[in-house]
Parts: structure tokens; sequence; C-alpha cells
């Protein structure tokens, strides 16, 4: 009996010590953490997205002048198309105007990613810059001049206008459209999943309004302005799913810095 205490206490001992120090031996056997997998339904999603996206280019480029959605893309231009400047210049549509040019340029690769760095989340930053330049770059300009599809003119005779801003040549993809499909994705991606829902109506309205408004100022046919929008969505979904696992380790930073209190104020009170 003596001995079996005396075993007993020197086992006791010998766990406690343990305890103390922090150590612990985990279990013959235990499982290992699951390493973080990327959402595959991002990757296919995105990856739909683009297919639709070139068949659509592809389609185009075997008739410019009239592709297969030329008719609804007349049908709207009756529908929405402008006629002179002062029925586009008030606040909103000049606000989606600005959203796809240097103001926008400026929030989008400049202040948002500049401040995902103060924050500490370079990870975000870092897949908001490659989202955005990426999307400018392949998505628009390159498709801009592969397809070369040329914008609405004038159709006096039918009460019909051309651009009523100055554009570039190529009317497929939008390239507004794509800006607006960029962020709708790229902004949801850097958000913590609790917080997307608010944002997907938000950056949802921001897209339909984009290709409102380029359809008003007769920039563009329907067409372009919705594939543009599918086209920028859906290469930063295929970026999303390319760093999700890096995003992950930014979503329990606050995107918002926040007031830490000295320990002197704390004590004091």
């Amino acid at each position: 009996m003596a001995d079996a205490a005396s075993a007993t206490t020197g086992t006791t001992s010998t766990s406690s010590a343990a305890g103390g120090t922090g150590a612990s031996v985990a279990p013959t056997g235990a499982p290992r953490p699951a390493r973080p997998t990327r959402p595959r339904a991002l990757l296919v999603t995105g990856l739909v997205g683009l297919v639709l996206f070139a068949l659509f280019g592809l389609a185009v480029l075997q008739d410019v002048e009239a592709p297969f959605t030329q008719p609804l893309d007349d049908a709207w231009r009756r529908l929405v198309g402008a006629s002179g400047l002062d029925q586009v210049s008030w606040a909103v549509p000049m606000a989606f105007q600005l959203l796809g040019e240097l103001p926008g340029a400026v929030l989008t690769i400049l202040l948002i990613p500049a401040w995902l760095f103060v924050i500490r989340r370079w990870r975000s930053a870092l897949f908001f810059l490659t989202a955005e330049l990426a999307g400018t770059m392949v998505v628009s300009q390159l498709t801009k001049n592969l397809v070369d599809r040329p914008r609405p003119a004038d159709d006096l005779a039918n009460g019909l206008f051309g651009p009523l801003f100055s554009v570039d040549h190529g009317s497929f993809p939008s390239g507004h459209a794509v800006s607006a499909g960029i962020l709708l994705v790229a902004v949801a991606a850097i958000l913590p999943p609790a917080k997307r829902l608010v944002w997907w109506i938000v950056g949802g309205v921001i897209a339909a309004g984009m290709i409102w408004q380029r359809t008003l100022i007769n920039a563009h046919w329907f067409s372009d302005a919705v594939f543009g929008v599918i086209g920028g969505a859906s290469a930063t979904l295929v970026l999303w799913w390319a760093f999700s696992t890096l995003l992950a380790k930014d979503y329990g930073k606050p995107l918002f810095r926040r007031r830490i209190e000295s320990p002197a104020h704390e004590g004091a009170s």
C-alpha cells in the first residue's frame, strides 16, 4: 500500500511539474490540425464566368458590327440612351463616371491598398492590387484591342446618339463595368464572412448602376457592360481562390485601427 501511494504521489508530482512548466504531451496518434483549403466554388464560378466572357468575345468577333445580341442592344439603347449632356450631368451618373476614371483609380489602386498596409493587412493589399491591375490590363484593355467592337454611333434619323463623353476605341468590354465587377468581388474577399451580406447588396447596386450609366451616356452597348461586369467579377473570383489561404490570415485583424489605451490610463480609470 505504501509503495502504491508513493508511486501515485510520484506520478502526481511529475504531472504537476509538467503542467507548471506549460509542457504538454500530445496523445499518440492525435489528428493534426487541418490545413486551410481553397474554396473550390470560387474557382469553378470564376472559370465559368471567364468562359462565358471569352465565348461572348469570340461571338462578337464573328461580326463586330452586328453580333447576335445586337437586337437587344438596340432595344436597350432606344429605351435608356440619353440625347444630351443635360440628361446625364447630374450627381448619380457623374459619380459612376468618375468611379471608372482617375478618382476611382486613386481609390482602388492607391488609397484602399495603402490603408490595408497601414492596418497590417498586407496580404489583403497585395490581393486587391493584383485584382485591380490584372482585371484592368487583361480583362479590359487586352480584350478591347483584340475584339475592337465599334461603339454606338449617332443615328439622328432614329433619334439616337453616340457617346456623350470622350471615349477611346473598343466598346467591348466596358472598362468601367469591368472595374465595377472587380470592386464587387475584391471588397467582399477582404471582408470577414459574417460582414459580406451588406456589401454584396451594395456592390450589386454599384454593378447594376454602372451598367445603366454606361448605356445612358451611349458609351457602350448593353451587352458590353453586362459582360464587362461578368469578366471583372469572374477574374477576381479566380484570384480570390488563389489568395484565399493568405486572406484567411488577415480576417482576424480589424479593418479600422482601434484606439489602444495606455496602461497608466487604464490604472487611473
